[in-house]
């Protein structure tokens, strides 16, 4: 056994066992006093789980029947709602089980139904002796629908024709309020109901009984009837009051208890959930003792546990061990690294298991259907990327050092390799300054390796102030630079690539691309050509890095943006053999590119797609992060979310031209480990960057419907995985800059700043990589001769939709009157959401901001300084020393 696979196997067993041992430990159990006698009354609605009565849907004699049957082992009796739609045969098929019935006329506005309730009420209290009582209306007066006085003239109505006792339900201060009500009835039926009114659970059976009480001292002599009292099983909390199964079943086991001791007349709200009634916020389905297939939520003696707690908990930890096992491809492994892994895999199984949980245990109906399914969907690249961050940076800062990467540790001197291979150095041209031009070519000239040529190809470039300037700098800088000018040629810079390797010399074996504004380390070529004598490596890779980052704090930015790919990212997918090919300083052995068929125009990310084409084909590929290259950052913001589109764009074309052959039998040589992180890097960066941002957009869409119309915010299962996969960007980016990335704390949120600013640039390429099949190669403005000049302000529309998000959490969360925890999180996710575009309009902001400018930094210093007592001298006495130590 390797040793990787004894770490990977002691790990999966300490991970499993700790996991297994939170899921007991949170474990919940609580007991109360046990319900010996059947309940005093329930109410009782016998609609089939996918009925829904507000539709006018009526219910069966059958369905009736069996509901009877389902709830005469719990209930003395039962209480009805409406006496039209098929509930007038209840009191005569209840009678069948010996249940009492009190029987409900339904008020409201249409008095046709309303004369239909009162006539079937009293026929059925007529007709059968099992009917104890009749309640006209039910919450007629809170609902506004009925004035007391009309309902009272109704009540007396119904007095004279009938003998039972006749009464209205109305929650228990509306009683207190209408004194002449309480005049016109048999007896009170007050509805308390303490989870609207935000009562922690612990208090629920006292207050209710406080309440009683009150309405006791209050009417002296009249019966009370708790007609309602109960506790959702599901929801969200509503201030203190907390739904879920445990604190069903032990407030109602409680308040029956006290109720029995105290000889209180009660019925239980209610019989059965009631899937039709998700139009009552998010605990209107859940008031039932029995689901809706009519199984009893929880027992009536005996300790109170979660039902599925023990088969959530089971599938949780086969999922984790399930997404665990991957860790045991690793070839090298510690034991930190691989719980950290581990660890994250039996997270993602602990939600997977929850989510199914949420599945089976609610009601998800209607639309909420959509909702849910389409936000698991939206979730499931977030989640996969979260996990991928997880394992590079368990591998980065718990891990064995890289092994494949080149590095310039300084041995090789001055020494000349042996053997010195010809290499063709080709540098594409489109609309370049000339100036900035020719500090590229001075920079080869330099180049210390005997054996290589350089093509400068002008292409698409008909203004001769671009190209004569450099044709004559070729000529001065002798016969191994040879100019290219191609006025018209199709393909963009791939095409100009083709041309090139046209003209190359016979003799070459190398080809290396640099672009247009990039100054080379003169041992460039005398440090990676002799990579190549391994005659299986067909690419060698150095990073990009910029020399005007200091030309302003948005460049700084972006620099140090950019670094954090080439010093994490490219070294660790270097580590299988699955780097990112960009088009400048690389090296590429000319057979491969033979082979792997020349520059494509395919794409407008000719660099990455002929580097896979390469890769696919079996040639390896080397990287090294040791820069041998400076070129010019973009201009401005605007140029460098174009060239952030381009190459988004672009991977979106290359996903579509290869993805087929990241399948297993896609008829490449690509290895499982290079199909796997050219696939997860496609998902990462693309499907990462876009789902968040349609997640943000359709968020943001959502808001109006829950402050105009009240309809549910997301669950906390759907809201929870991306506040969480966004504490995992901050820890994964935080902490591999800190690791690999050579650059101060300011300059590493500047850096997530510009990285995030662009978010919604490559979801609008994603999108357009669906919308477009080709879209012109845009150039990116580097040290244009228009730099500085006026623009528009290029972020409007990120800056639209950030205030948006912002303004709609600031709104959610002022307007939470009931403190519901969904409701926080929800404004909390969408306060998160807002980040990246607002990231966007700050840099937007910025660009034009005398704050861009580093010297406005130093003056502000240095006044900071003045200001300080003392510090001003040992400031100047610093400078001094540093000017005349050698």
């Amino acid at each position: 056994m390797r040793p990787a696979v004894r770490v990977a196997a002691a790990a999966l067993a300490v991970v499993t066992s700790v996991h297994a041992f939170m899921w007991l430990a949170m474990r919940e159990e609580v007991t109360a006093p046990g319900i010996s006698d059947r309940l005093a009354s329930m109410s009782f609605a016998p609609y089939g789980r996918d009925a829904n009565p507000d539709k006018g849907e009526p219910t069966t004699e059958a369905q009736i029947r069996a509901d009877v049957d389902a709830v005469a082992p719990y209930t003395k009796a039962v209480r009805t709602y409406a006496s039209t739609g098929g509930l007038e045969h209840v009191a005569r098929l209840a009678g069948e089980d010996g249940l009492k019935v009190t029987v409900g006329a339904w008020l409201d506005e249409d008095e046709a139904r309303n004369e239909r309730e009162i006539t079937n009420a009293v026929e059925a209290a007529k007709k059968n002796s099992n009917v104890v009582g009749i309640v006209v209306g039910n919450e007629s007066i809170l609902r506004a629908e009925r004035t007391p006085e009309q309902l009272i003239e109704t009540i007396r109505r119904v007095k004279r024709e009938t003998n039972v006792p006749v009464t209205t339900g109305e929650t228990w201060d509306v009683w207190l309020a209408h004194p002449e009500l309480v005049s016109a009835v048999d007896y009170i039926a007050a509805h308390m109901l303490p989870y609207w009114e935000g009562v922690t659970p612990q208090q629920v059976v006292d207050h209710t009984i406080a309440i009683y009480d009150r309405l006791r001292a209050t009417y002296p002599g009249k019966r009370i009837v708790i007609a309602e009292f109960g506790w959702p099983s599901q929801g969200y909390n509503r201030d203190d009051a907390v739904p879920g199964e445990l604190e069903q079943g032990q407030i109602i086991r409680n308040f029956v208890a006290r109720a029995d001791a105290l000889g209180i007349d009660y019925n239980i709200i209610e019989a059965f959930d009631a899937p039709w009634k998700s139009f009552e916020g998010s605990v209107g389905q859940y008031w039932g003792l029995l689901d809706a297939n009519r199984e009893l939520k929880f027992p009536l003696s005996g300790p109170l546990t979660p039902s599925t707690y023990t088969a959530t908990a089971a599938i949780a930890l086969l999922l984790g061990i399930a997404f665990s096992l991957p860790v045991f491809r690793f070839a090298r492994l510690t034991m930190t690294q691989a719980l950290v892994m581990m660890g994250a895999a039996s997270l993602v199984g602990a939600w997977i298991a929850t989510v199914a949980d949420h599945w089976i245990t609610h009601y998800i109906v209607g639309g909420n259907v959509v909702t849910f399914i389409a936000s698991i969907v939206l979730l499931v690249p977030l989640v996969v990327v979260m996990l991928y961050r997880v394992e590079e940076l368990a591998t980065i800062a718990f891990g064995h050092a890289p092994r494949r990467l080149l590095r310039n540790d300084g041995a090789k001197g001055d020494v000349m390799p042996a053997r010195t291979p010809k290499v063709s150095i080709h540098i594409p041209a489109y609309k370049e300054p000339p100036e900035m031009l020719k500090l590229t070519l001075d920079s080869v000239a330099r180049l210390n390796w005997p054996n290589f040529e350089c093509l400068v190809i002008i292409n698409n470039t008909p203004d001769p102030a671009f190209w004569e300037p450099i044709e004559a700098y070729c000529e001065q800088l002798g016969e191994r630079f040879k100019f290219i000018n191609l006025p018209k040629i199709e393909g963009f810079k791939a095409g100009a690539l083709r041309v090139a390797m046209e003209k190359t010399a016979p003799d070459a074996e190398i080809i290396g691309v640099i672009d247009a504004d990039y100054m080379v380390d003169p041992n460039w070529l005398r440090d990676l050509v002799p990579t190549f004598e391994d005659p299986t490596v067909g690419i060698v890779q150095a990073p990009q890095d910029h020399r005007d980052a200091n030309k302003s704090l948005m460049h700084e930015a972006m620099n140090t943006e950019y670094a954090g790919f080439f010093d994490i990212g490219m070294v660790q997918r270097n580590e299988h053999d699955a780097i990112v090919v960009h088009g400048t300083m690389c090296l590429i052995r000319r057979a491969a590119m033979v082979e792997a068929g020349d520059w494509s125009s395919d794409t407008i990310c000719e660099d990455t797609d002929l580097g896979l084409s390469i890769v696919e084909r079996g040639w390896k590929s080397h990287y090294t992060n040791t820069r041998y290259g400076w070129g010019l950052l973009p201009d401005d913001f605007a140029s460098f979310k174009k060239q952030r589109h381009r190459w988004a764009y672009g991977g979106m074309q290359i996903v579509k031209k290869h993805w087929h052959r990241m399948l297993p039998n896609g008829g490449t040589r690509l290895t499982p480990a290079q199909r796997r992180e050219f696939g997860i890097g496609w998902v990462s960066w693309l499907g990462s960057e876009s789902v968040g941002a349609l997640v943000a957009i359709l968020s943001l869409a959502w808001v109006p419907f829950v402050l105009g119309f009240g309809i549910a915010v997301p669950q906390r299962i759907l809201t929870v995985p991306i506040l969480f996969c966004f504490g995992i960007y901050v820890l994964h980016f935080c902490a591999l800059y800190r690791l690999r990335v050579a650059t101060t704390p300011v300059r590493m949120i500047g850096a997530a700043i510009a990285a995030m600013a662009v978010q919604f640039t490559v979801a609008k390429a994603v999108y357009d990589g669906f919308r477009y099949k080709d879209l012109a190669f845009a150039r990116t403005a580097k040290g244009s001769w228009l730099a500085g000049a006026a623009r528009a302000f290029p972020a409007l529309p990120e800056t639209v939709i950030g205030v948006g998000l912002m303004l709609a959490a600031i709104g959610l969360r002022m307007t939470n009157w009931h403190a519901v925890v969904e409701v926080d999180l929800f404004a909390f996710a969408l306060a998160i959401q807002s980040l990246p575009f607002l990231a966007a309009a700050l840099i937007g902001w910025l660009e034009g901001s005398s704050l861009n400018a580093l010297e406005t930094w130093a003056s502000l210093r240095a006044r900071a300084l003045a200001l300080l007592p003392g510090r001003a001298a040992q400031q100047t006495a610093r400078v001094t020393v540093e000017k005349v130590t050698p």
